[in-house]
């Protein structure tokens, strides 16, 4: 969370150079280059495969849409807008009460942005937040799609074939508006910073979260962005929000943190007791013992742990 934050806000800090479009251009071909090199993928085999890639890659391209709202707002409250989307996927695929209440007091403190002038604030730029709307759509899109690219291959390949995909989506845009400008040795330096810290490694470690929680835990985890997306915009641009802002983003800060007090008390072992309590003979110490056995001799899990560390940890 911190790495795409601090990404976006050097990207931001780019506009004076090259526009938006551009930004996004740098980022997203930098990351395809370097998530290509380590990844090597194979060609889509099927039309199964193909369908994956491209609206994986799209999903991506939509996510970017994020910098043309970053001229129009602050960091954190862009970053909070996006948050919508992993939210409503949050809402939507939970099973508990307790959880909808959590997504609800989120789903409050982003609608605190729609009233700023009546505690004293100033009006958001409406341009500004459609683009946010879009960008937090595509998010939500993205968390789903991510779980699936994340189960049908470990290596990471469905990410460097949507990465390519989508800044293939962009460049037309980039180069229309910044043409040869984007070549500049230090306009080339910072979008490779940005990339590697806002697009590369998260891209990628966000694929080993979601092989290991349900989108409905990492859409609500991802809440806390606002609040690092915050201070990376008062830390890198300057940027100083409202006491309507700050209030809004600790809403969605509040409700995060609850999210995963409530989660974290279902442990391992009463789930393991759970899966195996029709079967006979079988105590609780037992069950757990067995599910542990079971998870050390999954094929992913004897990778993980004496196979070669996956490539996208060494890159993070």
């Amino acid at each position: 969370m911190a790495s795409v934050q601090f990404g976006q806000a050097l990207g931001k800090g780019l506009f004076g150079t090259v526009s938006p479009e551009g930004v996004v251009t740098l980022r997203l071909t930098i990351s395809a280059v370097l998530v290509w090199a380590f990844v090597r993928p194979t060609l889509p085999r099927s039309r199964r495969e193909i369908a994956l890639t491209v609206s994986f890659g799209t999903a991506i391209a939509g996510m970017n849409v994020v910098y043309l709202a970053l001229e129009h707002l602050p960091v954190g409250v862009a970053a909070t807008i996006q948050l919508c989307g992993p939210l409503g996927v949050a809402l939507l695929l939970s099973r508990r009460a307790i959880d909808a209440g959590w997504s609800i007091l989120a789903g409050s403190g982003l609608a605190l942005f729609a009233v700023p002038t009546l505690l004293g604030g100033e009006a958001l730029s409406l341009p500004g937040l459609l683009l946010a709307v879009v960008s937090a759509v595509s998010m939500g899109i993205y968390v789903l799609l991510s779980k699936k690219a994340g189960s049908a291959s470990m290596d990471g390949r469905f990410l460097a074939l949507a990465l390519v995909w989508a800044s293939l989506m962009w460049a037309p845009f980039g180069i229309a508006a910044d043409g040869g400008s984007l070549l500049t040795p230090s306009t080339l330096a910072v979008g490779a910073i940005v990339a590697v810290l806002s697009a590369a490694a998260p891209y990628s470690l966000e694929l080993v979260a979601l092989r290991r929680m349900s989108p409905r835990v990492v859409g609500t985890l991802q809440s806390l962005e606002p609040a690092v997306g915050a201070c990376a915009g008062l830390i890198v641009l300057g940027e100083w929000l409202t006491i309507t802002q700050l209030i809004a983003i600790a809403c969605v800060t509040a409700a995060s943190i609850a999210s995963v007090a409530t989660a974290a008390r279902r442990r391992p072992e009463a789930r393991a007791h759970l899966s195996y309590r029709g079967e006979r003979g079988l105590t609780p110490k037992a069950t757990v013992a067995r599910s542990r056995r079971e998870s050390a001799t999954r094929p992913g899990r004897q990778q993980e742990i004496g196979g070669r560390s996956p490539w996208w940890v060494r890159v993070g």
